[in-house]
């Protein structure tokens, strides 16, 4: 930003260009924004993050994000505690729920494993996952992204389960409901070919 922009509103600006696919113009536009709402809004926006920040944790079983010592997934006794998808973060969490059709129980990583980053199973939850198969798991589904450090960390997982005779799933992909074939990538007409069903 340049000179005659005050120097809070540039440090405001840096701030929202931490955000996750915020561009350092959308940052900008957001920090002017910010200067044009009344004061007791701003307060207000500040004090519900650093509320959340503050009072959100992390499940005792699962990892997903909670204000209680169990997310109302874990506490929830209609869902099949012999099934355990594993995401990477709380949204996918959200994203499946919103889905419908899975009735059991997820753990989250928070991260995924990526040796160029310096990211090892220690990094992750990997060893609240491992210590939660010793119950009565039959099932764990694989359900991280399709990304390198996905698919490296969904396969370091399913080797270290396989030996305790606990079935290893992974999600299946391919083209979405409603696309054309001529307009997919060549990953995924090649995933939607291996995982093609019967009808």
């Amino acid at each position: 930003m340049a000179e005659y922009v005050p120097l809070p509103l540039i440090l405001a600006a840096e701030q929202f260009a931490k955000l996750p696919g915020i561009g350092m113009k959308t940052a900008q536009r957001l920090a002017y924004h910010i200067l044009t709402m009344p004061a007791a809004e701003v307060n207000g926006f500040a004090d519900t993050l650093v509320t959340a920040r503050s009072s959100v944790r992390c499940c005792s079983v699962c990892r997903n994000f909670t204000e209680k010592e169990l997310c109302t997934l874990c506490s929830d006794s209609r869902r099949d505690s012999t099934i355990i998808c594993v995401v990477e973060a709380p949204r996918d969490v959200s994203a499946i729920e919103r889905a419908g059709g899975f009735d059991g129980t997820y753990h989250v990583l928070h991260g995924l494993l990526s040796p160029m980053d310096g990211t090892g199973p220690e990094d992750i939850h990997m060893k609240e996952l491992m210590e939660r198969l010793s119950g009565n798991v039959t099932e764990v589904i694989m359900a991280t992204n399709p990304t390198v450090e996905g698919e490296a960390t969904a396969s370091y997982i399913s080797r270290l389960i396989k030996p305790m005779n606990i079935k290893v799933s992974r999600l299946a992909y391919g083209l979405p409901a409603g696309a054309s074939l001529e307009f997919a990538d060549d990953v995924t007409l090649a995933r939607a070919m291996e995982n093609r069903n019967l009808i």
